[in-house]
């Protein structure tokens, strides 16, 4: 009985050891990590996901090893790793070949090679992981070319020569801008990776960085390289674009943020993914021979949203270490306890207690395992948003510019029935003066209207390639000598020097020629219209080895270096108010010429003229054959010299159409503005400007009957403008009302001593405003009765003062001297006087009533008259000494103006 008790005694005390024996240790690997460096941000970050992704794996060990971005001594630490008995291998290759033998011994010897970020020159790996670096290029070179709009140049910074993602990345940004022919590299450089060997390396191009829109670096480490290259170049504005986007101090993101770079593309580590994939490999579980990384452009547009969330996922990550703290602190006052139980027999409550600590411990595991997956769920949901998100702000630009083009292209039919009836009008020879001048403006400003129009057509085409060049053989020389001779009316009208220049009889060149007559015409037009009157513009011509070269050169008032950086640049006006275009006309030029694989250049300096040179290719061998033709067309001129020619009939009635007095309101409160306007708009015609520099040019420009002018304004205050006024020969005569706020006598002595002809205080009646300047205007009128007394009837005018006698007095004295001459016109007037053609007309017209061809054929048929009634002249006589083309000519007139013929008024005396 006692044996049978100690018996099932001791089966009890081992069926309760049994109970309380240790689960088997899970199996223990050895993973060797062999990082060719790990000076930057990228690689640090790398190491950080892998030890993160090792805490859920407690059986794994990792070796590490870098070898400071050196080859050699990374395949010497392969084989340690090697030789240390590891289970697998993780490589990041420092260079592709170096690296190949020593992985190729690894994945042959049995042990499983997992290539992250770099390859090696052949496919003896187990598994690659990294994104897809051809496609990341490809990313940047569109991305590029979308930013630049299709045209710029670009300076490529290349890693480590032999690194396959300096390879692929390399190629893809090549294919990427290879659909933009407006793109150009103009040089790569090799940065290694590294900080400091990128900006030495463009420190050594200094010469050529300033001509570059943008550096593409194959990192963010020698993009910031890049961008103190481009500071120290003087190139501040240069947008930099760099690869990797790490969240962090100093990193991509942080960069991007903080406008050093203008964007980063996004290049996960893949060190989560390494770890991930070495446990299934060693679990035996299949896997794709390589594993890609997707990637995002990372600009101003987006960065703030990645940043917010790497922060949550920094933070996160933070919560995870936390519980993984409190799980290892739970874990070893578990293995305290068991040793408790240990040394007290193990008994069957201890058995329970643990493996109610262990369910416990998995639960708990279970739950923050979910946890992660649901946060990556969400992170890669909003990953998924985001890409979503900007190819949507990408449709909806595409669907603005295709709208604008579309409705660009509607417009040309209405101008198209605008255009053709005007130019059957204007042929009627019936057409009065007055109707033809404003027929002639509708018709110059339509035909730019639909210049324009045609040049954004133009642009639309070549930024989908759909502008198809039609090359022919043509006579360069003869081609230029025809543009020349078009602009020849305008140039003698002016009297600038305009012709061609060259030694070549004939010089045979490929082109099509609407689109150089494009260019030519543009050229020469902005020649034109910056060139003063008197000066020069030229165009020469020469071959130069397998090149035509064109220069359009003139004595014009020239660019800034800043206005030339841009030149090209399409909508960009530079800063010359008086000469504001499009911007469309030099991006234009530029893009056809670069169809014609020719390049196009300026050379300009302020008030020092401009040269454009154009180089074209000679012979057909770079044209496609379906870009050549037999046949040609050419570009109409008139919408190019729309802006050049003068409208018809005289600019008499320009500006000012209203017979009503004209009053210039200067008043910078558009309110204010706005109301004087309506309440004067009934009895004038009111014209606006805004502060006292427009004011003083309007002044100059319209010769108004009067002017209200503020005191208080931006830019030139009132008594600048009132003493400018007053002093100015030109517009001496015109009263000036000032308004202002300013109260004090003194302020009020001080518009009265710089000549106000009234001051009256804000706020102030309307009616006392109304009459005041009504009162001026009569009193100039009345005055102009007494000054004029001696002037015949009918050019009678207003002449004031001393400085209006004396505009009427040199005036009068010009045309008399030179009433005999026949060639004698208004332009030897202007010149003589030297004031423009308009202030000219304006002047007279307000002086003397009568406009200025009016006032010489009245002199002259006023002489005719003396010479008829006190001289022994024949009428042919007279006619000729009165300055008259022809007796028949003068007889005409004689007799249309005064009611009898030259010979029955000289019968008369």
């Amino acid at each position: 009985m006692w044996k049978r008790t100690s018996l099932c005694r001791l089966l009890l005390l081992l069926i309760v050891m049994a109970g309380c024996r240790q689960s088997p240790e899970p199996r223990h690997f050895r993973i060797g990590f062999s990082q060719c460096g790990d000076a930057d941000h990228w690689r640090k970050s790398m190491l950080a996901e892998m030890q993160r992704e090792l805490s859920f794996h407690p059986g794994i060990e990792l070796i590490y090893k870098q070898a400071d971005d050196n080859s050699q001594l990374q395949v010497k630490q392969v084989q340690e790793l090697m030789a240390e008995g590891i289970d697998l291998l993780i490589i990041s290759p420092n260079e592709a070949r170096p690296l190949t033998p020593v992985v190729e011994e690894a994945y042959n010897s049995g042990i499983p090679v997992i290539v992250v970020d770099r390859k090696i020159a052949s496919t003896s790996y187990t598994n690659y992981i990294g994104a897809d670096n051809y496609e990341l290029g490809r990313i940047a070179g569109e991305y590029v070319a979308a930013l630049l709009k299709g045209k710029g140049n670009v300076i490529e910074v290349v890693g480590l020569p032999a690194s396959s993602p300096a390879i692929e990345r390399k190629r893809g940004f090549q294919d990427g801008i290879s659909r933009y022919p407006g793109i150009h590299v103009l040089q790569q450089v090799h940065g290694d990776w590294v900080k400091q060997k990128s900006e030495s390396a463009l420190d050594s191009i200094r010469n050529i960085l300033p001509q570059a829109d943008l550096v593409f670096a194959h990192n963010d480490v020698m993009a910031l390289g890049a961008r103190n290259a481009a500071i120290k170049a003087g190139a501040r504005s240069m947008k930099i674009i760099g690869v990797d986007a790490l969240p962090g101090k100093g990193a991509g993101l942080e960069m991007v943020s903080g406008k050093v770079l203008t964007a980063s593309l996004l290049y996960p580590t893949g060190g989560t993914e390494a770890i991930r994939n070495a446990i299934s490999i060693l679990n035996k579980t299949a896997l794709p021979k390589e594993t890609f990384l997707q990637t995002l452009v990372v600009d101003s547009t987006n960065v703030r949203m990645m940043q917010l969330q790497t922060d949550k996922i920094l933070n996160q990550q933070k919560d995870i270490e936390l519980q993984q703290g409190m799980i290892a602190e739970q874990l070893r006052v578990y293995k305290s306890q068991r040793t408790m139980l240990y040394v007290l027999g193990i008994t069957l409550g201890a058995a329970v207690i643990f493996a109610g600590l262990l369910w416990y411990s998995r639960n708990l595991n279970k739950q923050i395992n979910r946890k992660l997956a649901l946060q990556n769920e969400e992170i890669s949901r909003q990953s998924k948003q985001l890409m979503e998100m900007s190819a949507a702000a990408a449709q909806a630009n595409e669907a603005r510019i295709t709208f604008f083009t579309n409705i660009s292209h509607e417009i040309r039919t209405p101008l198209t029935l605008i255009l053709g009836p005007l130019d059957e009008i204007l042929q009627h020879a019936r057409l009065q003066g007055g109707d033809r001048q404003q027929l002639s403006l509708v018709r110059k400003n339509a035909g730019r209207l639909l210049h324009l129009v045609n040049q954004l057509m133009d642009f639309r085409k070549l930024e989908f390639s759909k502008m198809q060049v039609r090359a022919s053989e043509n006579d360069l020389v003869l081609f230029c000598h025809e543009i020349v001779e078009i602009f020849q009316q305008i140039a003698r009208k002016r009297g600038i020097d305009c012709r061609l220049v060259t030694t070549e009889r004939t010089l045979p060149v490929w082109m099509d020629t609407g689109m150089m007559d494009k260019v030519l015409f543009n050229l020469m037009s902005n020649a034109f219209k910056f060139t003063p009157d008197q000066g020069a513009v030229l165009i020469k011509l020469e071959k130069r080895g397998e090149e035509a070269v064109i220069q359009v050169q003139d004595t014009g008032i020239g660019m800034s270096p800043e206005v030339m950086q841009h030149a090209f640049d399409i909508f960009y006006q530079g800063d010359v108010d008086n000469h504001k275009g499009s911007g469309l006309g030099l991006a234009l030029c530029k893009e056809l010429v670069q169809l014609h694989h020719g390049t196009i250049s300026a050379n300009s300096g302020k008030n020092r003229g401009t040269i454009f040179t154009v180089l074209l290719p000679l012979g057909n061998r770079h044209f496609e054959p379906a870009e050549l033709s037999e046949s040609s067309t050419k570009e109409e001129p008139q919408f190019y010299m729309a802006d050049l020619l003068p409208v018809e009939n005289g600019p008499e009635e320009t500006g000012v159409h209203d017979k009503r007095s004209v009053v210039l309101l200067v008043e910078d409160n558009p309110e204010l503005r706005s109301f004087i306007r309506h309440r004067l708009a009934d009895d004038y015609e009111v014209l606006e400007a805004e502060n006292g520099q427009q004011g003083l040019q309007m002044a100059f420009e319209y010769l108004p009957d009067g002017i209200i002018c503020d005191v208080m304004m931006p830019v030139k205050d009132g008594h600048a403008l009132l003493k400018e006024i007053k002093a100015d020969v030109r517009t001496a005569h015109i009263p000036v009302v000032l308004l202002t706020a300013r109260v004090t006598p003194d302020q009020q002595i001080e518009g009265l001593q710089n000549k106000a002809d009234a001051y009256i205080v804000k706020p102030f009646d309307f009616k006392i405003l109304q009459h005041t300047l009504t009162s001026l205007l009569a009193n100039r009128s009345h005055l102009k009765e007494h000054f004029t007394a001696d002037i015949p009837a009918g050019l009678r005018g207003t002449a004031s003062r001393r400085t209006d006698l004396r505009f009427v007095s040199e005036f009068t004295s010009i045309v008399e001297s030179n009433i005999g001459n026949e060639e004698f016109s208004i332009e030897d007037i202007y010149k003589q006087m030297n004031i423009s053609k308009v202030q000219l007309y304006r002047k007279v017209k307000t002086l003397m009533g009568t406009n200025v061809n009016e006032y010489i054929l009245n002199t002259r048929l006023q002489k005719a008259r003396y010479f008829l009634q006190h001289e022994d002249f024949s009428v042919a006589e007279v006619a000729y000494k009165t300055g008259f083309s022809s007796p028949a000519y003068f007889s005409t007139v004689f007799k249309s103006k005064l009611g009898v013929s030259p010979t029955t008024f000289k019968g008369k005396r």
